[in-house]
């Protein structure tokens, strides 16, 4: 019997889903729990299996394309099954026209205009032929281009020039297999990018003569996506306050090269020792290690803390789970591997959800000091700037010592400004004695 497959929830905080790369083609075999498709969710690619055994039978969604939950994006059945009745949604409508139009639009149909084709109702629906000839209406003519985000990233790393393609997706749509077929060409197919020239404007002092910048537009990632909703649901709805502190860095940066000479291949980072001293404070101050849940407030009996790291994407946190009760050992080698696997999108969501506290660190672009947002329902987060030589008063002598500046934003529903300095205070006290860490 003939099933529909439809776009699952991969992650906990996933409301629609953007289809990466199908792994089979209409006609296909398929077995229930093989690999099906690709799909890229808010904060990682996952495969996503079939449920069924069968033939794939018709694909609804291309590549680059999303869909929300729970919408049908292909059809697996027996290979001489009537699959009709299932190429329409719920409301018996919007996968019709798309699944059951032939694969190239007659070259004499009129293309409708969109604004006709939203306005009609579904009882009077046009024709197969108008349908597919709004479907694969190829031209936008205001200029502007519609790139898939997988094939942005991918123009971006190859040098392809997206003005020079022609899409092949929906709507005129760049995909990632007309980037594939532009780098296979080589740099004949426009991988040497060329000034742009847009309109007509008065001559500059060389004489040339330039127009309104160029543009195109590319649809939001769903990761980006989920980090405009949830910034949303942050800086406004919480009460924020900032404390800031500096740091004298000098016995921590002596620990950590001692330690790397020591043994080289550990790479020990100085977040490494952050994220280890947060947690033996947070363990002294569990009013901080809580998160705000409306009706009560929650306290967490380990730090599970979220590391900030920077992807093409976005910024994802894997978490690194009881770092109280972990060596700074430990905690260098899972950080390094939740990062590599974060930066490749191979992360499963309980390794990047569910942090107690967050840490974000933008010491090493250059950054003395900032502001960071929480990301709730987490009561705080560390936002940590750059080490570097600083001047600094000693027993009544300027000396230069490395200091670091670090501020904690508070949610103030949880944790209140005395608590917040008391832990801060505490963090500072390990971090310029980091030999604590050695007898706690």
């Amino acid at each position: 019997m003939a099933t529909q497959v439809v776009m699952p929830k991969l992650s906990p905080t996933m409301e629609e889903g953007q289809l990466s790369r199908w792994l089979k083609k209409e006609g296909d075999k398929v077995s229930m729990g093989e690999p099906l498709a690709e799909i890229d969710t808010d904060k990682a690619t996952m495969e996503m299996q079939a449920l069924a055994n069968g033939v794939l039978r018709k694909i609804l969604i291309n590549e680059g394309e999303s869909a929300p939950l729970g919408q049908p994006i292909a059809i697996i059945g027996e290979p001489d099954e009537d699959i009709s009745a299932l190429l329409t949604d719920g409301n018996g409508k919007a996968a019709q026209a798309s699944a059951a139009a032939p694969e190239k639009a007659p070259e004499t149909a009129p293309a409708e205009k969109p604004s006709e084709s939203r306005t009609t109702p579904a009882s009077q629906a046009a024709p197969p032929a108008k349908a597919t000839a709004v479907a694969l209406q190829p031209a936008r003519d205001d200029g502007r281009q519609l790139v898939s985000p997988i094939a942005a990233r991918m123009a971006a790393d190859a040098g392809v020039n997206l003005k020079s393609l022609q899409g092949s997706g929906p709507g005129g749509r760049i995909v990632k297999r007309d980037v594939e077929s532009a780098v296979a060409k080589g740099p004949a197919s426009g991988t040497a990018t060329a000034k742009l020239r847009v309109g007509l404007a008065r001559p500059d002092a060389t004489g040339a003569v330039y127009g309104p910048s160029g543009y195109r537009d590319e649809p939001l990632s769903e990761m980006r996506r989920t980090i405009a909703r949830r910034l949303v649901t942050s800086l406004g709805p919480v009460p924020h306050f900032f404390l800031t502190s500096q740091i004298d860095m000098d016995r921590a940066a002596d620990m950590r090269r001692a330690i790397n000479e020591l043994n080289p291949d550990i790479k020990l980072s100085i977040n490494d020792i952050v994220i280890k001293v947060a947690a033996a404070a947070l363990i002294q101050h569990p009013q901080v290690n809580a998160s705000f849940q409306d009706k009560t407030v929650r306290y967490y009996e380990h730090t599970d803390i979220g590391v900030a790291v920077a992807t093409e994407n976005g910024l994802i946190t894997p978490v690194v789970r009881a770092a109280d009760a972990k060596s700074l050992l430990e905690i260098a080698s899972e950080i390094r591997e939740l990062a590599e696997r974060a930066r490749a999108r191979k992360l499963k969501p309980e390794e990047y959800t569910g942090a107690t506290f967050s840490i974000s660190n933008l010491g090493m672009f250059g950054i003395d000091e900032f502001t960071a947002v929480i990301n709730p329902p987490e009561g705080a987060i560390l936002a940590v700037g750059a080490m570097a030589p600083s001047p600094v008063v000693k027993e009544n002598q300027i000396v230069i010592r490395e200091t670091m500046r670090v501020t904690m934003s508070c949610d103030h529903r949880v944790i209140d400004g005395a608590i917040g300095a008391q832990f801060l205070r505490t963090f500072k006290q390990i971090m310029e004695n980091p030999l604590y860490l050695f007898l706690a």
